[in-house]
């Protein structure tokens, strides 16, 4: 059995006992992390901040606007937020999404269990974004709602966006498994009420 397999044996052993699964977007079924850290370096260089990547590894799940804002807060810049994650999303949509691949163990979990259970995809990125994402992986007709930034009042690592997944898939919070590669997915799912799986620690 090859690393892939074992991987997926593991998470199917881990998913048991569940009704809905959650799955993060970039970094858990999408192997685009590295290509998300260029566009925040690249758009940051070109409004005159030379910034280190590792706090976008730190931050990861949690909406942009919030990550200029910690941005701003630790190089004393004045990065607007706004203007900022047009300018990333337009440069990730036009550059990286077309080169998106998967992250086998995770995207082969999902298509394992759709129509099984109740899937959903719950994402700090836009919903264009996450819509084109999962186009690209061939996932979009398996997942049954999606939950992407600016949608609930809170993003990661708050509950909002878990819950609201929750809803509308009509499955009670501790139903549903969240799988995470990041600390504020897994601290919102705890918030939710909600077990959950960091697929890069398997």
């Amino acid at each position: 059995m090859n690393n892939i397999d074992l991987k997926l044996e593991k998470l199917t052993n881990l998913s048991t006992g569940f009704k809905a699964y959650l799955y993060d977007c970039d970094g858990t079924l999408a192997d685009n992390m590295e290509a998300h850290k260029q566009t925040y370096i690249d758009v940051a260089a070109s409004k005159g901040v030379t910034m280190d990547g590792a706090i976008i590894d730190e931050l990861a799940g949690w909406p942009i606007k919030n990550v200029i804002e910690e941005i701003n807060k630790r190089y004393n810049s004045s990065l607007d937020p706004v203007e900022f994650a047009k300018l990333k999303y337009d440069l990730f949509f036009d550059t990286h999404i077309p080169q998106t691949k998967p992250i086998p163990h995770v995207v082969d979990h999902l298509k394992a269990h759709a129509g099984k259970v109740k899937i959903a995809v719950v994402s700090g990125s836009s919903r264009q974004s996450v819509t084109k994402t999962l186009e690209i992986l061939g996932l979009t007709y398996l997942v049954e709602a999606i939950v992407c930034a600016g949608e609930t009042e809170r993003g990661k690592p708050f509950a909002d966006p878990f819950l609201k997944a929750a809803e509308l898939l009509q499955v009670e919070p501790a139903d549903c498994l969240v799988f995470e590669d990041g600390n504020a997915g897994t601290q919102a799912a705890e918030a939710a009420g909600m077990k959950w799986v960091r697929i890069d620690q398997l």
